[in-house]
C-alpha cells in the first residue's frame, strides 16, 4: 500500500503538471471551442484528467479495509502459538506464551497503523483529485 501511496503522492507533485499542461494546450491549439464536437472533446480531457487523477486509488481503498482484518488473522496465528506452547508444556509458563502474544499485538499493531494511515491518504488524495479535475475543467474555456 505504501508503493501506491508513494506513487499517488509522485503523480499529484510531479506527473500531472506535464500532463495537464500538454491536455490544455491540445485544447488551445483547437479553433473551435463551441461546437459540440468541441465540447464533446472538452469533456473527454477532463474525463481522461479525472481517470488519471485518480489512477490507484481504488486499490488503496480496498486495501484500507483488509489491513486490519489481515492483523486480526496475524492475531489469530500469534495465539494458536500459545495454545500449542502451553499444550507442549503441559502448563501456561509466562516466558514461553510472551513470544506468541507478542506475535499477536504486532500483527494487530501492524494492521491497525497501515489502515489508519491509508484512511488519510485515501481522504487526501480524493480531495486533491476533485479540486485538481475541478481546476482543469475551469482553464479549458469555451
Amino acid at each position: 500500500m505504501w508503493t501506491l501511496i508513494v506513487e499517488r503522492w509522485w503523480y499529484f507533485r510531479f506527473g500531472f503538471r506535464r500532463e495537464r499542461e500538454a491536455m490544455a494546450h491540445a485544447w488551445a491549439r483547437r479553433t473551435d471551442h463551441k461546437s459540440w464536437h468541441a465540447r464533446q472533446i472538452r469533456r473527454m480531457l477532463i474525463s481522461r484528467a479525472n481517470a488519471r487523477l485518480v489512477g490507484s486509488q481504488p486499490l488503496i481503498r480496498v486495501i484500507v479495509p483488509l489491513a486490519p482484518l489481515l492483523g486480526l488473522l496475524g492475531t489469530v496465528t500469534g495465539m494458536l502459538e500459545v495454545f500449542d506452547a502451553m499444550s507442549a508444556l503441559g502448563y501456561a509458563d509466562a516466558r514461553t506464551m510472551s513470544d506468541g502474544v507478542s506475535h499477536a499485538m504486532i500483527a494487530t499493531l501492524a494492521g491497525l497503523a497501515v489502515s489508519l494511515s491509508g484512511i488519510f491518504f485515501v481522504g487526501r488524495f480524493q480531495t486533491i483529485s476533485r479540486v485538481e479535475t475541478e481546476l482543469f475543467a475551469d482553464a479549458l474555456k469555451y
